[in-house]
């Protein structure tokens, strides 16, 4: 995908994660790797007014390059793509039920088989740090570990991927297991998966193709 197609493949996704309901206004970010750095949404513009250019350009380094300031939040975009290079496209939303459990500080234990998808056992919540920080960066980084998806604490949630199709997908998943585990919540004290079997789902998924590409 060249250049002007990528940018506007961001935008696409921009919309289709507010259409979705995974977020609401301009709360979330989206990035790709691009180049030896990434492309990422620009800070507070409605996604419906982005065109590409709008889209901003950024080194490794920090270094930003376009109409406008990069999202608020570039340095756990670029620290996630610098340090994982499996990862190629990250999404960050404030969806809802991730989101409420997030205000809790409470990870997504494997009350449910798809926790798997993510990585591991269970999505992990990292701890709260003022957004756009590098200390927050550092949590995100920690959560992340052995996984491609985490809930931040009193903030939102992340999900990573090859390309932004996969990114986007698991962020919906993991909203989906976040309702899921919050309405069992309402009910009384969900059951947790043993070890064992989450560990026989890991292995399965090991083959299993999920997710939509670009």
């Amino acid at each position: 995908m060249n250049e002007h197609n990528l940018r506007s493949h961001i935008i696409k996704t921009c919309l289709a994660m507010n259409a979705s309901g995974l977020n609401q206004g301009t709360a979330g970010n989206i990035s790709v790797r691009f180049g030896d750095g990434l492309l990422i949404t620009p800070s507070a513009m409605p996604y419906g007014e982005m065109q590409p250019e709008d889209i901003v350009y950024m080194a490794m380094d920090g270094c930003a390059k376009g109409l406008h300031n990069p999202s608020s939040e570039w340095r756990f975009h670029r620290d996630i793509l610098a340090a994982r290079p499996e990862i190629n496209a990250v999404v960050h939303t404030h969806a809802m039920h991730a989101t409420m459990l997030a205000l809790l500080e409470k990870p997504i234990p494997a009350v449910h088989y798809m926790v798997a998808v993510a990585g591991g056992k269970d999505i992990r919540c990292c701890p709260y740090a003022t957004f756009g920080t590098q200390a927050l960066s550092e949590h995100v980084l920690e959560a992340l570990e052995g996984r491609f998806a985490c809930l931040m604490a009193h903030h939102g949630m992340i999900a990573c991927g090859a390309d932004l199709g996969k990114a986007l997908w698991l962020a919906t998943e993991v909203e989906t297991l976040a309702q899921q585990y919050w309405g069992a919540l309402q009910i009384g004290t969900p059951i947790i998966l043993p070890d064992a079997e989450v560990d026989r789902v890991l292995e399965k998924m090991k083959s299993y193709k999920y997710g939509r590409e670009s």
